[in-house]
């Protein structure tokens, strides 16, 4: 018998990605996320709208928005160990390298280290051209509680 514990499938994954991606909280950013074989969660921005931008008083995406989505991914890490728990992020330190421009970007982040209860994860958005614009550092505490709903944070 194994000490590892399982991981969820892809199809749970998927599913958790779905409700995600329905939630009021992707649809007002008009975001989308996805678990690429299972091993890191992005956060994508396939259309970079007028309210996005502002940073520096530029047409630059401003630094709030990239705020949030680092901590929709970076707090959606757990979920590639665990679909089910209750998890919320506890720390944020973002570098940003470079202005965000052009019309799309997307978020990675992936777990670093961590326990049962508490996850380091990292993240990076980078551009349409492949450029790393931003990194960040996370803490992700996980709790022994399920989501409301049993499947994801999705509850609106």
């Amino acid at each position: 018998m194994s000490d590892t514990p399982s991981r969820p499938s892809q199809a749970q994954l998927d599913r958790y990605a779905e409700l995600f991606t329905q939630s009021l909280t992707l649809r007002h950013f008009g975001a989308r996320m996805s678990f690429p074989e299972g091993r890191k969660v992005v956060v994508e921005l396939p259309e970079v709208q007028p309210h996005h931008r502002g940073g520096l008083g530029s047409s630059a995406v401003n630094g709030g928005v990239l705020a949030a989505l680092f901590d929709i991914a970076i707090g959606c890490t757990p979920a590639l160990r665990d679909t089910t728990r209750r998890c919320a992020t506890v720390q944020l330190s973002m570098s940003f390298e470079r202005p965000v421009t052009g019309n799309r970007f997307h978020v990675e982040a992936v777990i670093d280290n961590g326990g049962a209860s508490t996850l380091f994860a990292s993240a990076k958005i980078i551009d349409a051209e492949g450029r790393v614009c931003a990194r960040c550092q996370g803490v992700v505490r996980v709790s022994n509680q399920q989501w409301a709903s049993g499947e994801s944070p999705a509850t609106n």
